[in-house]
Order: C-alpha cells, then sequence, then structure tokens
C-alpha cells in the first residue's frame, strides 16, 4: 500500500492508489436521464437486494415524488420535476435571462430594462399573486379549455452515491470503516463505523446520512456483493428503460458522449454531462449522469468539491500561525530575561 494518498485531481487507478496491486477495471454508473420514466423500479430492487428498510411511507406533496432525497434509508431517489413551460425543442427556457451571479453587469442589465417597461417601475414587486410551481394533478389549461393550454414536461432523474474519485466521506473516516473497494467504489463497513458523522459532512452532495435509532452511516455500496459474483447492481439490473446503465467506467464515459453527441444533432441542446470529467472538484464520479437542464434543478451541487482539496494548504498556514505563535512566545520570554 501507498504511504501517502492523492487527496485532489486527476487519478487515473483510485483502486490502486488505495493499495490494490490486481483488480478489475473501475466500474460504475452512467444514468440517461433523457430516457428515464420515473418507475421507480430502481428504488424497489435497491431496498429488496440490500435490505434497506422504508423511509416513512410519507406523502411529501412534492409533485409525484415521495422519496424526497437521498439518506440512509434511500439508496436510490427518483427525482420528479415538473417544467409547466418546456419551449420546442426541449429548450429549457434560460435565454435572454440572467443565470449568473445577482451581482452581475448581465443581471442589471436585464432588470433594468425590465422595470423601465414595468406598469408601475417595478412598484408592484411583491404586491400581485406569484406562480410558485407547486404541483397540480390536472392538466395545463383544463379548466379554461384547450386554445389555453401550455406545454409541460418531466424531468426524472435516479440519484445514487456518485463514489468520487476523491472521496471526502473516505477521507475524513476515523475509524476506517469506509473503504476502496477493487473496483474502484467506496463502501461502508457498519460493523467498525462509530457514528461520528464526519463523513456526513464530508460528502459535497450530500449523500451519505446516519440511520435514526441506528446512528450509524449508511449509503449505496454499488453492490458491492454481486460485483464479487460478477452480477450487475440490482438497481441497473431492473431499469426497464436502461436509463442505469452499468459497466467499466471508460466505457461508460465514451456511450456517454456518443448519447449527448446524438441528443445535440437531434436539437437537444440543453443536454449535458455532469459527473464525467475528471478534472472536476471530485477527481470525476464512478456514477455520472446526462441532464436535461441545469444541475441545479435536479438538486445537485453546480460545482462539486470534495472538502480535503484544501487540506494541505490549511495545514500550512496553520503551522506557520503556530510558528509565529511560538516566535512570540520565544522574544516574550528573552524580553524578560534582560531586565
Amino acid at each position: 500500500m501507498r504511504d501517502e494518498h492523492s487527496l485532489f485531481g486527476p487519478l487515473a487507478d483510485p483502486a490502486a492508489d488505495a493499495g490494490h496491486e490486481e483488480h478489475p477495471p473501475r466500474v460504475g454508473f452512467f444514468t440517461d436521464t433523457s430516457v428515464c420514466i420515473g418507475c421507480k423500479a430502481c428504488e424497489v430492487a435497491c431496498k429488496e437486494w440490500n435490505n434497506v428498510p422504508d423511509d416513512g411511507f410519507s406523502l411529501l406533496g412534492m409533485s409525484f415524488d415521495n422519496t424526497g432525497s437521498l439518506g440512509a434509508d434511500t439508496w436510490r431517489h427518483v427525482a420528479f420535476v415538473e417544467q409547466s413551460r418546456p419551449l420546442s425543442g426541449q429548450d429549457a427556457g434560460f435565454g435572454g435571462l440572467p443565470t449568473g451571479p445577482s451581482g452581475s453587469e448581465v443581471s442589471a442589465g436585464t432588470v433594468a430594462s425590465a422595470l423601465e417597461q414595468a406598469e408601475r417601475g417595478g412598484g408592484e414587486l411583491g404586491t400581485s399573486p406569484v406562480d410558485l410551481g407547486l404541483p397540480r394533478f390536472e392538466r395545463p389549461g383544463d379548466a379554461t379549455g384547450a386554445e389555453s393550454r401550455t406545454d409541460f414536461r418531466w424531468l426524472m432523474s435516479s440519484d445514487v452515491c456518485k463514489h468520487c474519485t476523491h472521496a471526502g466521506c473516505l477521507d475524513v473516516c476515523p475509524t476506517g470503516a469506509l473503504f476502496r473497494t477493487e473496483f474502484g467504489t467506496v463502501v461502508v463497513q457498519q460493523d467498525i463505523c462509530n457514528g461520528c458523522g464526519y463523513c456526513v459532512s464530508g460528502c459535497p452532495y450530500g449523500v451519505i446520512d446516519r440511520r435514526e435509532h441506528d446512528g450509524r452511516a449508511w449509503k449505496c455500496t454499488l453492490c458491492y456483493d454481486r460485483l464479487r459474483d460478477g452480477l450487475e447492481p440490482a438497481c441497473a439490473k431492473a431499469c426497464p428503460t436502461e436509463s442505469i446503465q452499468f459497466g467499466p467506467l471508460d466505457e461508460l464515459r465514451d456511450r456517454a458522449a456518443r448519447r449527448l453527441a446524438r441528443l445535440h444533432e437531434d436539437g437537444v441542446t440543453e443536454a449535458r454531462l455532469y459527473g464525467h470529467d475528471p478534472g472536476d472538484g471530485v477527481g470525476g464520479a464512478g456514477a455520472f449522469f446526462l441532464l436535461l437542464d441545469e444541475p441545479e434543478v435536479y438538486g445537485l451541487p453546480p460545482d462539486p468539491v470534495v472538502p480535503t482539496r484544501d487540506l494541505a494548504s490549511m495545514w500550512k498556514y496553520a503551522g506557520m500561525a503556530a510558528s509565529a505563535f511560538v516566535a512570540a512566545a520565544v522574544s516574550v520570554f528573552l524580553g524578560r530575561g534582560k531586565r
């Protein structure tokens, strides 16, 4: 095993970096959200195979998504995002709108021009009803007739642990309960976990969680037991549309690039890959996605960064501060000795 562990940047072989000298190729998930139908077969298969307990059967009132988010009792989560005004060709509808920081020049110019055209110069802002986009069960325009109906679309995506190249949860675990497998995935050993919760705050995606009345951390294992027997994970096996694709990570990245190019040729220009880049803040994810809108729409962070990225510089500055305190103490001591 290597004496040092890489904490940030591109890493060609995470399993070798963790000490696995001879190992199979790194595997992972490619989730193509453009063909996800929201059937939740992956959620059910994950719970059944891994004996994951129910998550409360709560009606959240959040569209048709009653799972809510990933957690200790939800290792797969199918997000339902209702967009009531998609434009032709599945345009995300962001054209001409400020999508950058609120203090940018583009935002300021757009807002200023809109206020000039407003009936009361912006005085009506906050005084009129606002459509909050809450889920409805009737089709748009049903109450007034077909002539006033608007189109809408569902964005569905099965979310899961990303099995990062640089896994913040693994790096901060004090007991070694988290480990890197020979397949390049990250797994929690519950018999070693002491429930400290460091891994929860160390995950930039908010994936890992501690189970209520248990205290230990739980998350997707990418069906490590099935991988060791040459089987694909339960969720990918159950997916009827092959939205969840499993295989060697390099092959999945090539497949994703071809799929993205095809969608762009078909006019779906807003399609994009998320988590596939080895140069991103986590060194590339072992589970990446093809999205049809901004990551934030799906509840994903736009620029995730492993917290341990700045560990070296933090210790450097901490050492400098400690040295300054020692120097000050020595100077005070020597100054008193001369009196």
